[in-house]
């Protein structure tokens, strides 16, 4: 079964071999020099003034985040599943929350973020998806965060880029929090959390708030190559030998490139037999349809071609469907889907297949690999 949900993703094998051998225990020098060995590589994945690991889920990193950087009201953007938990987390912590809410293939606007926050001085940190995984969409994050900052460069900004970071470049010149998960470009099983923060977000983050999410706490503790509490070994471990794998081929700007380039065959593939983009400013981390047989066409995938990718959530349940883009994926597997769903559109009577899906395929991925 070829896995292309946008996550978990599929883990290299190297990196199973990796964190399959003997359990090591977390308060050694030789796990301290894995440890190190990590932050530098995520110190340049991230281009941050410093890098935190949490064992957790993304949404824990979420929740790290709000309670450290948001002291009085947050603002959060509601285009899906992701967006809508940051104003549950806010509120779970008695903290004030305002909401910008659009439709889950909406990106929010810029303007609207400042009519918001000039409306509201009691706004201290702004909390955005980069990629909002429920749709598929990209926010323009980088722009809100510039904006914003023009206005009141106190007010922190809070970027998740659990379906962004490791698949594009990302620039944290006006972001003061970056957050990662395991499961997506990274690669990884479950379980492990990364934050990228920015000098004023440390500063804002003083002694920290919380106990096992506190911040401060584990700033302190990582600048020593160590963690405030158990860290999770076994991950930290795969996730070196995933930044070494990166590196070794070809480095972080080789795959964004790649990354890219196979989304935009993809989209252009399968629009080439007649499905459509569902969200307006599409992310690159996954390549999202609407389609009225989307619930048939991830079946006859699953069934018939070994494919599993992602459907919808609440509304978009049987609505549209996702095919995952992030990490080291082969071209190969890539041809073998979009292949496959033009046959699956065959098998449901949609449309004859004729091979075009692979054709466009191909004839842009290699067009656009020779040309870069």
């Amino acid at each position: 079964m070829l896995l292309f949900t946008p996550g978990p993703t599929p883990v290299p094998q190297n990196v199973r071999n990796a964190m399959s051998d003997a359990t090591m225990h977390h308060r050694t020098p030789e796990f301290e020099a894995i440890f190190a060995q990590t932050r530098k590589h995520l110190f340049k994945l991230f281009n941050t003034d410093e890098v935190v690991m949490i064992a957790s889920s993304g949404t824990g990193a979420m929740e790290s985040a709000v309670i450290n950087l948001c002291h009085n009201t947050l603002l959060n953007v509601n285009s899906g599943k992701f967006g809508e938990r940051f104003g549950k987390i806010a509120l779970a912590h008695n903290l004030k929350s305002v909401e910008i809410k659009n439709e889950w293939n909406t990106p929010v606007s810029v303007d609207a973020i400042i009519e918001a926050v000039k409306a509201d001085s009691n706004i201290d940190a702004i909390a955005v998806q980069i990629s909002e995984s429920a749709g598929g969409l990209r926010h323009p994050v980088e722009e809100i965060a510039k904006a914003v900052k023009e206005i009141n460069p106190n007010i922190m900004i809070i970027a998740d880029g659990i379906t962004a970071v490791g698949v594009e470049k990302i620039d944290v010149t006006n972001i003061d929090c970056l957050i990662a998960g395991s499961q997506k470009a990274l690669m990884l099983p479950p379980g492990l959390a990364i934050l990228g923060l920015s000098n004023n977000g440390i500063e804002k983050i003083g002694t920290g708030k919380g106990y096992y999410l506190n911040l401060a706490s584990e700033i302190k503790k990582q600048k020593q190559n160590t963690t405030a509490y158990t860290a999770a070994t076994t991950l930290i471990i795969g996730l070196l030998e995933v930044l070494e794998t990166i590196e070794a081929d070809g480095g972080i700007d080789e795959l964004y490139t790649r990354t890219a380039i196979r989304a935009e065959a993809v989209n252009s593939a399968l629009q080439a037999i007649g499905l459509h983009i569902y969200p307006e400013s599409p992310a690159k981390s996954m390549t999202t349809i609407d389609d009225e047989k989307a619930s048939e066409i991830r079946k006859v995938l699953k069934e018939d071609f070994k494919v599993n990718v992602a459907g919808g959530q609440d509304h978009l349940k049987g609505k549209i469907f996702r095919i995952n883009q992030m990490g080291l994926i082969p071209n190969y597997e890539m041809a073998w889907v979009v292949n496959s769903v033009e046959l699956a559109l065959d098998k449901l009577d949609v449309r004859t297949y004729d091979g075009t899906a692979n054709k466009v395929f191909n004839e842009i991925t290699f067009k656009l690999s020779t040309d870069k």
